[in-house]
């Protein structure tokens, strides 16, 4: 571990824990890019920064995580707030609990689907919005920099404070009679391993549904098409109508046709448009999603009457739009799904319960997942690809410059470029967090696609 001197406010400042701070959360490997002195100062000023009394806290199975508990707990008494300490959880547990509860602040332990040596904290504000770095983490760290803890004369009190039974009633509502449908579920030894069972009972085939954060069978990453390897066997063997994978802390889900083919995550957002139009006949036709997403995603939506926005990726931004357009519900490709009735929140198990529907009703019609999952897709599409680039935005720059003298029909700018054409486009945005610019590309064949794709790296290659 190095250290930086900063001279402020006569204090000398450690400067690795700068590292952890990223665009939506706090996250790095423990005792590397982060440790317990630095949770130890977070717990401390986040009562502060948030102005609440009374935190929320959780944490998932990782290895750390009951120690990163311990020293934030310690942190927040110190300062005088009193902990609510929910245990393991889910991180849609706790943006349940803090809507549902009232709570000001809540921090979820968790590094989501990174390797098991990451860790991190997701900090919620009143109504469970998302605290990201330009939304108040920006303010904890300069505090934490310029700052040095003084516990406080009176500290504060740790409270129990368990509503797993109510949750599970929430997420009961959603539930259905599933005994004419064969599925896989993969919890990728992850928080969805707490809950699964005790909603859908042993009718389905369960894989890695033992909580581990060692996440001995693979990362609990579903967007790595290693981890999800054993669902797609699994389905296959078994005849299975459907195979449903999560994430370490089960805010995001991905599924698996019956044919063993990955599902782009852009198109569920469609199919959750089927659920809440056809099956619901819902009045609130208003949908998000992020600018990485499919146009048949937007397509199939307006068909059906929906009306249609895009908008940043990432959750920190997404629920903060879904209030401002009173959308019902939103999707982005990385597999994050937001929903009205949940507080504008992501859910993993939320969002399988209504695919499971969804996936009842066609089945009882004599149809398949993937003939409705071929309905929605008309178009080649890359997914998301990625170049290791340093210069980020010169080459974003020269990439949009480029391709502007086409006459594209649109250009977004709001999260690095989207430039439309009549038969393709593309996103190319930065990371938040790392030197890496990402790409997305969708066209009306696979000869276009790997045409335009071409000329971008090649654009590309100047900066690698």
């Amino acid at each position: 571990m190095y250290l930086i001197i900063i001279k402020s406010f006569g204090k000398i400042i450690r400067g690795d824990i700068l590292k952890a701070f990223k665009a939506y959360d706090i996250r790095g490997v423990y005792n590397k890019d982060f440790n317990g002195d630095d949770v130890y100062k977070i717990g401390y000023f986040l009562p502060e920064l948030l102005e609440a009394r009374k935190i929320l806290v959780a944490r998932d199975v990782r290895i750390s995580s009951s120690e990163i508990y311990n020293r934030l707990a310690e942190g927040i008494t110190d300062s005088g707030a009193d902990v609510y300490y929910l245990g393991l959880a889910t991180t849609p547990m706790v943006y349940f609990g803090t809507a549902k509860y009232n709570f000001n602040a809540s921090v979820q332990i968790t590094a989501s689907h990174n390797p098991p040596e990451y860790n991190g904290l997701k900090i919620s504000r009143t109504d469970a919005l998302p605290v990201g770095y330009e939304m108040g983490l920006n303010k904890l760290e300069k505090i934490i920099e310029t700052q040095n803890p003084i516990p406080a004369k009176v500290k504060g009190v740790i409270h129990d404070f368990n509503y797993q039974e109510d949750y599970l009633n929430f997420l009961n509502k959603y539930k259905s009679d599933y005994s004419n449908l064969n599925v896989a579920i993969d919890s990728s030894n992850g928080m969805a391993a707490l809950l699964l069972e005790k909603i859908l009972g042993d009718e389905f085939i369960y894989i890695n549904n033992i909580m581990d954060g060692n996440f001995p069978s693979h990362d609990p990453n579903p967007l790595i098409e290693e981890n999800v390897k054993q669902l797609k066997e699994l389905v296959l063997e078994n005849n299975c109508d459907l195979g449903i994978i999560f994430d370490g802390d089960a805010d995001r889900v991905m599924f698996v046709d019956e044919n063993g083919k990955f599902i782009s995550p852009d198109i569920i957002t469609a199919v959750l448009a089927r659920y809440y139009y056809l099956e619901n006949n819902n009045k609130n036709k208003v949908v998000l999603h992020d600018i990485r997403t499919s146009r048949a995603v937007s397509e199939y939506i307006e068909k059906l009457g929906g009306e249609v926005h895009m908008w940043k990726v990432g959750h920190a931004y997404a629920k903060l739009k879904l209030r401002m357009i009173d959308a019902l519900f939103g999707g982005e490709l990385a597999g994050h799904y937001y929903f009205k009735e949940f507080y504008n929140c992501d859910s993993g198990i939320l969002t399988a319960l209504i695919v499971l529907q969804v996936l009842k009703e066609l089945k009882e019609s004599g149809d398949k997942f993937s003939s409705l999952i071929d309905s929605i897709t008309k178009y080649s599409f890359s997914g998301e690809i990625n170049f290791r680039i340093e210069e980020k935005e010169k080459a974003m720059i020269e990439i949009k410059d480029y391709f502007a003298q086409y006459n594209p029909d649109r250009i977004l700018d709001f999260d690095g470029y989207r430039i439309e054409y009549s038969d393709w486009w593309f996103n190319i945005r930065p990371s938040n967090t790392e030197p890496y610019l990402r790409l997305v590309v969708e066209a009306e064949d696979d000869i276009l696609l790997n045409e335009k794709l071409e000329k971008i790296k090649n654009i590309l290659k100047k900066y690698r």
